[in-house]
């Protein structure tokens, strides 16, 4: 099966879950037999061509007027997107294209329709949700791009059953046309480290010292704020703890001054970015790798710690709640509640039998739950059109696979929805 993926981020530009995510659905993929073209965006060093892992990526350059703000940029690489594409669909052919999120849906919705070619699409995250609903008009703005996708695609792909329940309450999406597929994690990736770990410690912390570890963005809804507001606590009642937030964002400058206000002093660093060897290093050394969300729609992060062998404590919201079972393979506290955290982290800081039974019962269920070519399998199978040509005419027009009766009276409830629609 020959698959055109279209994404703003691909390593290594990183800016979220999303980049990694496509990059081994791709490769895996790629192992199962298929033949992938990612079009992206481009990236210092990078060239405009190149195989990645027997994935073909095309980094489309963004020489454009300076935009206006965020909006007018993601247009403006849509236009380099689209172009990128005609040129690959003029000159092969591709059983279905597959965007992955709003940022690409500009670009998708004129391929498909150009190329009477299938759209699939895979929603990883929505603004509704990351900012606990719309409280603005970029925000509804993003959101309108988000529901347009769903309704280009002929099939939406969501993470987790949490997701599938917020796409149909936020965008009213048809049932048939959702399938939750996990994201999954590469764990041998995960086992490249420093060499001798115990001296590489010594850079971080002192001997005596238990790691507290988070790593991703700093941004609101990660809940970094939470970590330190628990930090005190978890301070007073096991002094040796060394909290290690990794990572950037908006926020760090923030987080760091709140640090510093509430007296953390040495016992919290903001190292910033890590790369990977140092990312799975750390993970090798924490006593409990940290990941207090208030939204997360799978937590990817939480795999690649438990893939890490860290034990992991997680808020017990959205995705988080169907990878993380409490004392099976790693411990839950109530999102939001910096006391509840606390709580957990000293668990497993005083009890190392325990986390360690934890993290080994984690590391078992990322191999056996999610395994990247085990998922690329169930894309495929997402996909389900390739084998019939009446089928793969129907999905490119009739939309929502339903009567035309049906979709006139659906524009019409959505345009009276309580979310803005139309």
């Amino acid at each position: 099966m020959k698959i055109l993926m279209l994404s703003w981020e691909y390593p290594p530009k990183v800016i979220g879950g999303l980049a990694r995510a496509v990059a081994d659905l791709s490769q895996a993929l790629v192992e199962e037999g298929h033949e992938v073209a990612v079009v992206t965006g481009d990236w210092p060093d990078c060239e405009p061509t190149e195989y990645v892992g027997g994935v073909r990526v095309y980094r489309v350059n963004q020489f454009f007027p300076k935009p206006m703000g965020f909006l007018d940029e993601v247009h403006f690489m849509n236009y380099h997107l689209t172009q990128k594409g005609i040129e690959i669909l003029n000159n092969n052919h591709f059983d279905v294209i597959h965007a992955h999120d709003w940022l690409v849906a500009p670009s998708a919705k004129v391929l498909k329709h150009a190329y009477q070619t299938p759209l699939v699409a895979t929603i990883h995250a929505t603004e509704w949700g990351r900012n606990d609903g719309l409280h603005n008009d970029l925000q509804r703005h993003i959101s309108d791009l988000e529901w347009w996708l769903t309704y280009e695609a002929y099939r939406v792909i969501c993470c987790s059953e949490y997701m599938r329940g917020e796409l149909r309450q936020i965008f009213q999406v048809p049932e048939d046309k959702l399938v939750v597929i996990p994201n999954g994690v590469r764990a041998l990736d995960f086992s490249k480290t420093h060499d001798n770990l115990d001296s590489w410690r010594s850079s971080w912390a002192l001997p005596e010292e238990q790691i507290v570890l988070y790593v991703g963005r700093h941004v609101y809804e990660k809940g970094i704020d939470l970590l330190l507001d628990a930090a005190p606590k978890v301070l007073q009642h096991n002094p040796q703890a060394k909290f290690i937030i990794a990572g950037t964002g908006p926020l760090r400058d923030e987080l760091k001054g709140k640090a510093w206000y509430a007296g953390l002093g040495e016992k919290v660093v903001f190292p910033g970015f890590v790369d990977d060897i140092t990312r799975n290093s750390l993970y090798q050394l924490a006593s409990v790798a940290v990941f207090p969300s208030r939204y997360e729609p799978f937590g990817i992060v939480a795999l690649e710690a438990m893939a890490g062998q860290a034990p992991v404590v997680v808020s017990d919201i959205g995705g988080f709640g169907e990878t993380v079972q409490h004392g099976h393979n790693g411990l839950t506290f109530y999102a939001g509640n910096d006391n509840s955290l606390a709580d957990n982290i000293l668990h497993l800081l005083g009890d190392k039998a325990f986390a360690r039974t934890l993290s080994k019962q984690a590391a078992r269920d990322v191999s056996e739950k999610y395994d990247w070519n085990q998922i690329a399998r169930q894309t495929v199978e997402s996909y389900n059109i390739h084998h019939n040509p009446q089928r793969k005419a129907d999905v490119v027009y009739d939309r929502y696979h339903v009567t035309s009766d049906f979709l006139e009276k659906g524009g019409r409830f959505l345009e009276s929805s309580n979310h803005g629609r139309r």
